[in-house]
């Protein structure tokens, strides 16, 4: 029985300014890999407005879907207002904001003070489990602390992903534990940098696996060796490699992606 593969991008950021002179090609050449949805993360109020302007336009064999969020880079310009502001945005526009976030914790660069992102970090959680829509977490260097507030403030009936995963066995199992998918990213591609990553991908269990972009960002290999900015059709080569680790075909795998995004957004059509 053959296998239409149909590819879900689970974290972009196609509402940058990169794609500004040829967003329409970039969209066919993603339909033409096999996308036919495509998840927008928004990370300021700034772009979850500019996601939802796309998300509403009409894509001819694409859909484009939406998250609202912010990221902890810019914790320090949350409020209670901009918090509002989404969850009044997510029940306006319910058909194209299926997801909260990127939201999280990141203390390796620390544009936002480490209190200020925890704070607005726990409102996030908040705000997306009152709303009960699933959520899209970042986590870069902290320490646990991220693993920490989500084992603490657990919710059973909460849906989520690590966005671009980078972490450890134990860490990855703690995240399963708690329901949570695992978002794979071309960096599992990648020769030296994506090398535990290959070995943690085989351990996944395969209904709890998203692959992503992250785009413009994050170029798989072999093409980013010759184009610097990512865009959805390169997803594929995400699918491509995890098939090959997995030791497994490409059609199914695909499907179950597809299948596991979708459940992941509550999206069926």
């Amino acid at each position: 029985m053959g296998f239409k593969i149909r590819l879900f991008d689970s974290h972009s950021h196609i509402d940058d300014k990169s794609y500004n002179d040829d967003f329409k090609e970039m969209l066919q050449r993603a339909l033409d890999a096999g996308v036919e949805a495509i998840m927008v993360a928004g990370v300021t109020p700034e772009t979850v407005a500019s996601a939802l302007h796309l998300a509403e336009q009409k894509h001819e064999g694409l859909h484009l879907f939406i998250s609202v969020g912010m990221h902890p880079h810019d914790a320090q310009y949350c409020s209670d207002d901009i918090i509002d502001d989404y969850k009044l945005l997510a029940r306006l526009h319910p058909s194209a904001v299926r997801a909260w976030g990127e939201t999280g914790l990141d203390f390796n660069r620390m544009h936002s003070p480490r209190d200020i992102q925890e704070k607005w970090f726990i409102r996030q959680i908040e705000a997306a489990d009152e709303l009960m829509l699933p959520m899209i977490f970042h986590e870069r260097d902290s320490d646990g602390r991220l693993l920490q507030i989500l084992e603490s403030m657990n919710h059973r009936e909460r849906r989520g992903v690590v966005h671009c995963f980078s972490g450890t066995e134990q860490e990855m199992f703690r995240y399963l534990d708690l329901g949570y998918y695992i978002g794979i990213t071309g960096i599992l591609t990648v020769k030296q940098r994506g090398e535990l990553l290959r070995e943690l991908a085989v351990l996944i269990p395969e209904d709890r696996i998203v692959i992503e972009t992250d785009a413009p960002y994050l170029t798989p290999a072999p093409v980013k060796n010759r184009i610097r900015r990512n865009e959805p059709a390169f997803v594929r080569h995400v699918l491509n490699k995890l098939a090959e680790v997995r030791d497994t075909a490409v059609e199914p795998l695909s499907e179950s992606l597809w299948r596991n995004t979708c459940s992941l957004y509550d999206i069926y059509y």
